[in-house]
C-alpha cells in the first residue's frame, strides 16, 4: 500500500468516527440526557447540567456554574455561534427552576473566560471550550 492509500484510508475513519459520535451525541445522548433532567430535577446529573433553550429554539443538556445574577455554560460544539454578537434571550432549567435570562459567547475576554472556567471546569484543558454568560433576569418562567 502506498502511503496516500493509508492516510486516504486513516482520513476516511477518522470522518466516520467523528459522524458517528455526532450522530451517537445528538440522536441518543443528548435526548437521554434532556429528559433525566426533566424527570429527575435533583439527581446527581442536575447538580452539574443544565438546559438551555436557544433564541432558535435548540434545547442543549450543559455543564454550568452559576453565581448570581449569572449563570455561566461552556460549549464545546458551535450551538454558542447563536449567541454571538450580543445578548440574546434563552431560558434555563436549573434543577427544575425554569429560568429567563440574557446569554452571550464570551469571546473578546480571555482573562475573564479563563477564570471563570476555573470555576466551572477545574479539570479541563486551559482554553478549550467557548464561555457563555447568562445574565438572569430574575423571574421564572412557566414551562
Amino acid at each position: 500500500m502506498t502511503i496516500v492509500r493509508i492516510a486516504s484510508i486513516a482520513f476516511g475513519a477518522i470522518v466516520v468516527l467523528g459522524l458517528g459520535y455526532w450522530l451517537y451525541a445528538v440522536q441518543f445522548a443528548n435526548p437521554r440526557v434532556v429528559r433525566e433532567l426533566i424527570e429527575h430535577p435533583g439527581g446527581e446529573r442536575a447538580r452539574r447540567v443544565m438546559l438551555v433553550t436557544l433564541p432558535s429554539g435548540r434545547r442543549i443538556p450543559v455543564n454550568y456554574f452559576r453565581d448570581d445574577p449569572f449563570v455561566y455554560a461552556a460549549a464545546d460544539g458551535t450551538w454558542w455561534k447563536e449567541l454571538v454578537g450580543g445578548s440574546f434571550p434563552v431560558t434555563l432549567l436549573v434543577r427544575g427552576e425554569s429560568l429567563a435570562g440574557m446569554a452571550r459567547a464570551v469571546l473578546d475576554d480571555p482573562d475573564y473566560s479563563q477564570r471563570v472556567f476555573e470555576k466551572l471546569r477545574p479539570n479541563a484543558i486551559k482554553g478549550f471550550g467557548t464561555l457563555i454568560e447568562i445574565r438572569l433576569d430574575g423571574l421564572a418562567v412557566d414551562r
